[in-house]
């Protein structure tokens, strides 16, 4: 499928406002051509707010947003060749599916042979070719997505911008979703997409890099290993997989949870100062071992062919999963817990603690 080159989008210090409250602050952010970079945060980050500046939908108060070298910043949606689909998926429920599927290539006035083309190709794309007839209510949300998705495809968008778009699915269709757009993406390698997100599991999973937003603020940005092996700051650590974040002093070689010494990699913390160990749950194990951590079993989870372990250690909760135990601990019995010293990342506090 031919489309258009942008080259790429570009966040020059946007900041946008509502009334005087700050809903997205001076991003800086650049997306390759080709790339999929996925916004990643809670409810109220800014990360909608990133997208829809992108569309053109909200006007920023400060900063330039870019496509390719194209400053878009005042031209309307329609004028930014984009394609986009929301949680919503915002089929008009009166047309058919292809009706659907060439609503914006007939805004666009392409020839009418054109568009016939260029439905059925994004309908073939999208495996929702035999559906054309059909009206939204006799779909699927899942099938309903595929059509929205079409839709925004058979414009031919060098920029496509997903925002939300499989939250109001079910689990199965959702991990069925994911593999049709990392599909989709391998045989569209130069459409650069946006992916609006509060899933970790959808972001680790099409992202090429992913960029952690909180509180109108860009966190951290990275590829998925390097976000999740190597985080930058407690927040991202917390919030790209599951992590236990212990507060410690750093020793001169390694780190002091309460009396207990601990090897890490301290890089260049200064001994004497407080920081964060990350250490992920499926890296500690049960028993003896190096860093070895001592406690009480605070509640035991059952996940098919894992528990997870909370274990009360030193005034802290610590996870462990495991593989599924035969004869697992009671509650309040004493537990053994280690984990390898290139297993845990040490924080500094100045940045685990800047939750801003």
């Amino acid at each position: 499928m031919a489309h258009l080159t942008t080259g790429g989008i570009r966040f020059d210090h946007v900041t946008v406002a509502y009334e005087g409250n700050v809903v997205l602050d001076a991003l800086d952010l650049t997306v390759a051509p080709g790339e999929v970079m996925a916004l990643l945060g809670p409810s109220g980050s800014g990360k909608t707010t990133a997208l829809r500046a992108v569309a053109g939908f909200v006007r920023p108060a400060s900063g330039r947003v870019f496509l390719g070298d194209r400053d878009v910043t005042g031209l309307p949606p329609h004028r930014r060749g984009i394609g986009m689909v929301v949680q919503q998926y915002a089929l008009f429920p009166h047309m058919r599916v292809e009706e659907n599927v060439a609503f914006g290539l007939r805004a666009r006035r392409v020839p009418r042979a054109e568009v016939r083309t260029r439905v059925a190709e994004a309908l073939e794309m999208t495996g929702m070719g035999a559906y054309a007839r059909r009206h939204p209510r006799e779909l699927s949300g899942g099938q309903q997505q595929r059509v929205a998705i079409a839709r925004a495809l058979a414009i031919r968008p060098g920029v496509l911008l997903l925002d939300e778009p499989l939250s109001a699915l079910d689990a199965r269709l959702r991990s069925g979703m994911l593999a049709e757009l990392a599909r989709l993406h391998r045989e569209l390698p130069d459409v650069t997409i946006l992916y609006v997100t509060h899933d970790q599991v959808e972001a680790l999973t099409l992202a090429d890099r992913i960029a952690v937003m909180d509180k109108a603020r860009l966190r951290a940005c990275g590829t998925p290993r390097e976000l999740y092996r190597a985080p930058a700051n407690a927040f991202t650590a917390s919030f790209v997989g599951n992590a236990n974040l212990l507060p410690v002093t750093v020793g001169r070689d390694g780190a002091l949870l309460g009396e207990t010494e601990l090897k890490v990699d301290t890089g260049s913390a200064v001994p004497g100062a407080s920081a964060t160990l990350c250490v992920r749950p499926h890296l500690v194990g049960l028993g003896d071992g190096p860093n070895r951590l001592t406690g009480t079993l605070a509640e035991l989870q059952w996940r098919g062919a894992t528990h997870r372990l909370y274990v009360d250690v030193a005034g802290h909760r610590v996870m462990a999963d495991v593989r599924e135990l035969k004869a697992p601990p009671g509650h309040g019995e004493p537990v053994s817990l280690h984990f390898a010293p290139g297993d845990a990342v040490l924080l500094p506090a100045e940045v685990s603690a800047d939750d801003r």
